[in-house]
């Protein structure tokens, strides 16, 4: 007779239906009845057992659709572990992942259903001390049986941890004394990657019998099928890790790039990372409110990493534009402010008003003269410092330049000056086109410049491969000086043309600004200040009303005063 020795539930029925068979050849022909019977019974036999394959083989193929299906590490490893657990009808276990230095085996996710114990996965970081692959000495550490496993590549089946020699087992044994539990039954499967190298540990402990529930030991049948689900597993963790160390990378990459415009300006670095913070503070609070104009958008983690994307590299287009336009804090300045070559030439203007006056004096004129020559040198001195203070007032670029002060700055510009006997002017057609800018302290070509920072940042994230899920990023970044009316830049888009996600860029960039308080050039405004100004922009059809409603309504600004702000800035408004 043929008989099947592995401890297996399907070899067990596989004896049974051989023994039925040996029943049926011995039997006598003649009782046609117990004849049909015994065939029936064989067939019922067959048929349970192809049954249990099929629904074993699609259980297995259900777990790896799931296993699959899911990007997310912290839920994988919980996943594999329960459903490996559910899969052999086991009380507890482990999963641990080795780490990068192939050192250690990390506790990722413990459950033991009896005792109510969920650690690690969804529920957060497990502080237990993570596993040694090897001891001091270097030799490998084949006491631990996660180890073991680990370091040879094989399943380890022990009926009774009680029981078994070789390995230690005083920190189960620690742990059943503090809890009164009973660790028994344990199986321990490596997880192999498609390259055979052991990325993790599964360990079950304490298998229940499905009539009596009773502790017993692991079968042939939980060692195959674990380990098919354990292959399944690695194969998953791979994937999830190779795409989350792709994410990490590409999220460095970016964050390289701004810390590369930082080095061209440290307020610009400054403005990115503030954007990025206040462009997630929205997202995030658009996605969890239910009520509004907004509680039926959801932003998966997906969607908010584009965002957060997005506001990291809304101004990498800056690596294109000069550092000197970036960060011109004053009219005149370039490489250096030019204020302190005009304080020169006054002071030659000055120099020139002397010699006149002491040539004058001495040409032998009367007391009379000499007083009212005195007293027009002296006016000159005292009209050429109020001149100078004029400029250097003028040259901060905080006042409206006003018609009657660009005609003061044009006159002061005539006088003349001898120098190694050549004649020139207080000031040439450069610093007086520079002193006569009407607002801030860029020029009409240079703001133009700091505005093509826009079209660049679209053209070289829009020549970027994106993925799928960050396929949005060029125009939700290149909308930040966008404006609803149609009036912004680069592409002039009109507000049907303009997403939300591409209105809060615009709401964070122009909030951030306004209230930065590191602009060498401009000083921070108060959010009551801010407000006023907002509200302007709104009328003007440049901001969307309605989300800066909801940022107002939500108390997002004061969220983000109370972490980016000077007390000074919204003290007032608490």
């Amino acid at each position: 007779m043929i008989k099947f020795t592995a401890n297996s539930t399907v070899n067990k029925l596989l004896n049974k239906i051989a023994l039925d068979i040996k029943k049926f050849i011995n039997h006598s022909c003649s009782d046609k009845c117990d004849s049909e019977k015994l065939v029936e019974s064989v067939i019922n036999d067959i048929g349970e057992c192809i049954e249990k394959q099929e629904k074993h083989i699609n259980t297995l193929n259900e777990i790896g659709m799931a296993l699959s299906s899911e990007n997310n590490l912290d839920k994988l490893l919980e996943m594999i572990l329960s459903e490996a657990k559910k899969f052999t009808n086991t009380d507890g276990g482990t999963l641990y992942l080795v780490s990068k230095d192939e050192e250690f085996l990390n506790f990722k996710v413990v459950i033991t259903d009896s005792l109510n114990i969920k650690m690690g996965g969804t529920e957060g970081e497990i502080k237990w001390p993570a596993l040694k692959l090897h001891k001091e000495d270097g030799s490998q550490n084949r006491e631990m049986v996660a180890a073991l496993s680990a370091l040879e590549k094989r399943i380890i089946d022990i009926p009774d941890v009680y029981e078994a020699d070789g390995f230690n087992f005083e920190g189960t044994k620690r742990f059943d004394a503090s809890t009164g539990y009973r660790s028994q039954s344990m199986l321990v499967i490596p997880m192999l990657n498609y390259e055979k190298e052991v990325i993790g540990v599964l360990q079950l402990i304490n298998k229940k019998d499905t009539v009596s529930g009773k502790t017993i030991a692991f079968n042939i049948d939980d060692e195959l099928s674990t380990m098919s689900l354990a292959s399944q597993a690695a194969v998953a963790i791979t994937n999830t890790q190779l795409v989350l160390d792709l994410q990490n990378l590409l999220e460095s990459v970016v964050k390289s790039i701004a810390v590369a415009v930082d080095e061209k300006s440290p307020y610009t670095g400054g403005h990115v990372r503030r954007v990025a913070a206040l462009a997630m503070l929205v997202a995030k609070a658009i996605s969890e409110t239910s009520s509004g104009r907004y509680k039926d958008i959801t932003y998966d983690n997906d969607q908010l990493r584009e965002i957060y994307m997005s506001a990291w590299m809304h101004d990498v287009g800056k690596v294109t534009t000069p550092e000197h336009i970036v960060d011109k804090s004053t009219k005149l300045s370039t490489i250096y402010d030019r204020i302190h070559n005009i304080a020169t030439k006054f002071e030659v203007a000055k120099r020139d008003a002397e010699i006149n006056y002491l040539k004058s004096i001495a040409s032998g004129i009367d007391e009379r003269k000499k007083i009212e020559l005195k007293k027009y040198f002296l006016n000159s001195i005292k009209q050429l410092d109020n001149d100078f203070e004029f400029l250097k007032t003028v040259n901060i670029g905080g006042e409206f330049m006003s018609d009657d002060k660009i005609e003061r700055v044009k006159r002061i510009s005539q006088i003349k000056l001898i120098q190694n006997g050549v004649v020139s002017y207080l000031l040439n057609e450069d610093e007086v086109k520079n002193l006569c800018i009407k607002k801030g302290t860029l020029t009409e070509d240079e703001r133009q410049k700091i505005n093509d920072h826009a079209i660049v940042s679209f053209k070289m994230l829009s020549a970027l491969p994106f993925p799928k899920k960050l396929s949005k990023i060029p125009e939700i970044a290149g909308a930040h000086h966008e404006k609803l009316n149609g009036k912004g830049y680069p592409r002039g888009l009109t507000a049907e043309q303009i997403s939300l996600e591409g209105r809060i860029m615009a709401l964070a960039d122009i909030f951030e600004a306004l209230t930065a308080a590191d602009r060498p050039y401009k000083p921070a405004k108060t959010l009551n200040e801010c407000k006023k100004i907002i509200d302007f922009m709104i009328k003007d059809g440049e901001l969307d009303g309605d989300l800066v409603e909801f940022f107002y309504d939500n108390g997002l600004d004061m969220e983000y005063a109370k972490k980016e702000l000077k007390p000074e800035q919204y003290k007032s408004d608490i």
